[in-house]
């Protein structure tokens, strides 16, 4: 059982790494093996996965990039490829977030949320599915969704856009790389406080996210590490693509 977990050999790109979902998921590839390249525009959080990982024992290196703009994404693949020889497990979790009125709601906060966390996904798997097409050995692209993907979470209407964006792109580019043995899926985190939506979990919606979720509490981070290393070793879920893996305490089970 241990082998169908073992990454070892394996190089994986995270992008958003530097952040709290994001760190978690590189140290727990980071503890089955695998390199991992901590990708992010604040190299001063990267440095800190990094160092950890590299103080529990394992490979790790970081790089600055924009993960909107496909140059920056382009060269991070070149200097990524030139740290370790190679690239299969691309994991896309940048995001970003916002509880602005949908009436008071701006273009340029509209074009922001959907560069983040949709459009950085659309050119991640660009730019890292050729490069995984053209090594031929396969490959594991995982993309961090939301339960507010469907059906949407009040209060955060351009995200819930965004993230449900995230789903059918995952499925879209499963069908479209299965052919190249490159799988594509996608976690769907339940509430896990971060940065990103601690201005919005304000007492009374905790109660609201408390109500709706049958473990009662938020998760922790490091409970989306064995989704992201099932997701990611093709011994353990080489048959796995297209799937949306929901890691929420049951959020999505519930109704009224």
């Amino acid at each position: 059982m241990v082998n169908l977990f073992d990454l070892t050999g394996k190089t994986a790109v995270v992008f958003g790494g530097n952040g709290v979902l994001g760190g978690a998921i590189s140290k727990g590839l980071a503890q089955h093996g695998c390199a991992v390249a901590v990708v992010g525009r604040n190299q001063e959080k990267a440095e800190e996965v990094k160092a950890s990982i590299v103080e529990a024992g394992g490979r790790s290196e970081k790089f600055q990039a924009d993960a909107t703009s496909k140059a920056d994404l382009r060269r991070v693949a070149e200097e990524v490829k030139a740290w370790t020889g190679r690239i299969d497990i691309v994991v896309n979790c940048p995001g970003t977030n916002s509880a602005t009125p949908f009436f008071e709601l701006e273009e340029e906060e509209w074009d922001s949320i959907l560069d983040v966390n949709l459009k950085s996904v659309m050119l991640a798997s660009q730019v890292f599915g050729e490069v995984l097409i053209q090594q031929g050995q396969g490959g594991s692209i995982i993309n961090i969704s939301s339960v507010s993907s469907g059906p949407p979470l009040s209060k955060v209407f351009t995200y819930s856009i965004s993230k449900a964006g995230v789903n059918n792109m995952t499925q879209f580019l499963a069908r479209e790389f299965a052919e190249h043995n490159i799988r594509v899926n996608a976690i769907i985190p339940g509430f896990f406080p971060a940065e990103q939506n601690r201005k919005i979990l304000k007492p009374e919606r905790v109660e609201s996210i408390m109500n709706h979720t049958p473990m009662n509490r938020f998760g922790n981070p490091e409970e989306l590490q064995g989704a992201a290393v099932w997701l990611a070793s093709e011994k353990a879920s080489g048959f796995v693509t297209g799937t949306l893996v929901r890691v929420d305490g049951g959020f999505g089970a519930m109704t009224i």
